[in-house]
């Protein structure tokens, strides 16, 4: 966040209305407006700045292609009781993750774990904000998701990308804080030791990476995210670097598995353009030791976590998602900070449909 310490604020409730309305303008429906306008924004609140307003210029560009469907529904291609694939026709994908969740939580509550399988959604947003629901609904949440029309994530020893960034993420519940505010775990991870997004983003402001994250065509380490750009490409290294990559590749298989193999569509399909396959499998804490028991394990090891002896007193151990829910309540209170690309990417779009970002500054 150091990059937006001197950014404007801007109010969350009104980002949210500038997005939904950006998007309805550019053909989207009214109802799947609201839904990625406000996922979007709940990105930038818990800090994914890369995948919070970050994304909604291009959402817009893709709605005036076509690339993004305007309106309609998913359709059903097996439903089983605990197990559901959908074909997403290439609808919103904050929109097709509200819906799912919306069907996946009945049934969860009823068999005790519950999953479904999206392919051919278009991009889904910020991973984290889903698991928001997760800790609000006492429920461990596991997220995947893959992009199978795009490639820049090569197999540990190879040169040649084969993978997207893969997140994985995962979500549950601890004992509420005293204040009654969220309290949980959100780990939203990917495969790979940095992103997509991050590389253009640096690329774009002509900067590097702190250490070689990326590797060059011929396999040489580098922290220049231009490699991505280059003939022929480099790409991004998974996590464990050249000498444990095998780590996250071995993540990235997990995922294609999860996503992929089980919707029975990914990269031995042809490409349709920027999309996502998703897999969600909510289980029910009471369907197994108990929401009780469950709270007493994972709250004496998160306090082990909290009061370990750091390596630098300055910096105390956290847990995954601890900072990015502390961030959502203070921005929800003093407004947003936006990363400054933000605005100038939106500019193009402001033009086009008679808005304006700097309506909604504090």
């Amino acid at each position: 966040m150091n990059d937006t310490a001197a950014a404007p604020r801007y109010r969350a409730d009104a980002l949210i209305d500038y997005a939904q309305a950006l998007l309805q303008r550019a053909g989207l429906e009214a109802g799947m407006a609201d839904v990625v306008g406000r996922t979007l924004v709940e990105g930038d609140l818990l800090g994914h700045d890369t995948h919070g307003l970050n994304l909604l210029a291009g959402y817009v560009k893709e709605i005036e292609s076509g690339g993004m469907a305007r309106d309609g529904a998913p359709t059903v291609l097996s439903d089983r009781p605990a197990a559901v694939l959908w074909d997403g026709n290439r609808l919103p994908g904050p929109w097709l993750m509200e819906q799912g969740l919306n069907l996946l939580l009945p049934r969860a509550h009823e068999l005790g774990t519950a999953t479904l399988v999206i392919r051919r959604s278009h991009h889904i947003a910020c991973l984290a904000v889903y698991l928001l629901r997760a800790l609000q609904e006492n429920m461990l949440m596991v997220l995947a998701c893959s992009d199978p029309n795009t490639a820049s994530v090569a197999p540990f020893g190879g040169t040649q990308a084969v993978f997207t960034p893969n997140p994985l993420a995962l979500g549950f519940p601890l004992t509420a804080a005293p204040d009654g505010s969220a309290s949980g775990v959100m780990v939203d991870i990917s495969a790979s030791i940095t992103t997509n997004g991050m590389s253009n983003r640096k690329r774009a402001a002509g900067q590097t990476f702190a250490e070689d994250w990326l590797i060059d065509a011929t396999g040489k380490p580098t922290n220049q995210p231009q490699v991505l750009f280059d003939t022929p490409p480099g790409t991004l290294l998974p996590v464990g670097g050249v000498s444990h990559g095998h780590k996250g590749y071995g993540m990235a298989l997990l995922v294609e598995a999860l996503t992929a193999g089980m919707a029975g569509h990914g990269r031995a399909d042809a490409p349709e353009g920027w999309g996502a396959t998703v897999h969600i499998t909510l289980h029910d804490l009471d369907a197994f030791g108990g929401k009780v028991e469950f709270l007493r394990q994972m709250d004496h090891v998160a306090q082990q976590c909290r009061d370990n002896l750091p390596v630098d007193a300055s910096k105390p151990v956290r847990l995954p998602g601890q900072g990015g829910l502390q961030r959502r309540d203070e921005q929800l209170k003093n407004g947003v900070r936006l990363h400054p690309s933000i605005a100038a990417a939106l500019k193009d779009v402001e033009q086009r449909h008679g808005l304006q970002l700097a309506q909604a500054r504090l």
